[in-house]
C-alpha cells in the first residue's frame, strides 16, 4: 500500500472536514425545522457556490471534488429548502 504524500493528506483532511461541518446543522434543521437564525442569503450562495464545484469536478473528471460536493450538497440541499419554507 502507497503512502499518500503530506498534500494529499492535507487537501483530503480540508475536504472531510469542510464536508461533514454541515452535518449537525443539517441534523438539527430537519429534527427543528428551526430555520429563522439562517440567512437565506447566505445559505443559497453557498449551495449554488457547491453545485458550480460540482459542475466544475464533473467537467473535469476529478472524483474527490465531486465526491465532497456531492455530500455538501446532499447536506445543504434540505437545510435550503426548510429555509425556504420554514423562513
Amino acid at each position: 500500500m502507497a503512502t499518500l504524500p503530506l498534500i494529499d493528506i492535507v487537501g483530503a483532511s480540508g475536504a472531510a472536514l469542510t464536508t461533514l461541518c454541515w452535518l449537525p446543522q443539517a441534523l438539527k434543521v430537519i429534527r427543528e425545522k428551526e430555520t429563522r437564525a439562517l440567512s437565506l442569503l447566505a445559505t443559497a450562495a453557498f449551495t449554488l457556490g457547491v453545485v458550480l464545484w460540482l459542475i466544475y469536478g464533473l467537467a473535469i473528471h476529478d472524483w474527490p471534488l465531486i465526491g465532497s460536493n456531492a455530500v455538501t450538497l446532499a447536506l445543504m440541499a434540505p437545510i435550503l429548502v426548510l429555509k425556504l419554507r420554514y423562513g
